[in-house]
């Protein structure tokens, strides 16, 4: 079954456009409740939370046009590969990725997954290595817009002083998610 939406094209014609399906589960894993979402292409979300109807309708904000299919299953093989990730996050990602951004978003995105598992950089590190050494705040927003957590490794990003900084899943989270890879975060 193809789902479809209706958009207006030139002129005013109304034209038909093949609407994304966006298959999502909301999981609970060591880290409380994680959202997973998958498009035909990957993983396309992957987020943390503690409520999962506000997980949901974060979703449904973000992919308004897209058709959400809730998976009852566990049987995706993208979706238990994006939650192994969570356990060992310095594991070798295994599935294709999906993020969706500005094409500034997608090249701080490359340039996170550049940072090796068991090490940190800082947003100025982040802005350096895409070559827009004053983007620092630019560089957090990124980061804060980052769809898929973990296999996009945010969580490797650290105040230039070595501190934590914000995470979209909450800096605890942050905090174990490092811990797991070795890296120890001053309180």
């Amino acid at each position: 079954m193809t789902t479809t939406h209706l958009a207006e094209g030139q002129a005013g014609r109304v034209t038909r456009q093949k609407a994304d399906a966006i298959r999502y589960s909301v999981q609970t894993c060591s880290l409380g409740l994680a959202l997973v979402a998958t498009s035909d292409k990957g993983v396309c979300s992957l987020w943390f939370g503690d409520d999962p109807y506000q997980l949901r309708d974060e979703l449904r904000a973000r992919f308004r046009n897209a058709a959400l299919i809730e998976a009852n299953d566990d049987r995706d093989n993208l979706m238990g590969a994006a939650l192994a990730l969570i356990e060992a996050p310095a594991s070798p990602i295994s599935f294709p990725i999906d993020a969706r951004g500005t094409p500034f978003q997608r090249r701080v995105w490359e340039a996170l997954r550049a940072v090796p598992p068991g090490k940190t950089a800082s947003y100025a590190d982040i802005a350096r290595a895409i070559g827009a050494p004053t983007a620092t705040r630019a560089v957090a927003g990124a980061c804060a817009a980052n769809p898929v957590a973990i296999a996009i490794p945010c969580h490797r990003i650290l105040r230039s002083d070595g501190a934590l900084s914000g995470y979209r899943g909450g800096v605890e989270r942050k905090r174990a998610l490092l811990a797991r890879e070795g890296v120890s975060v001053p309180d």
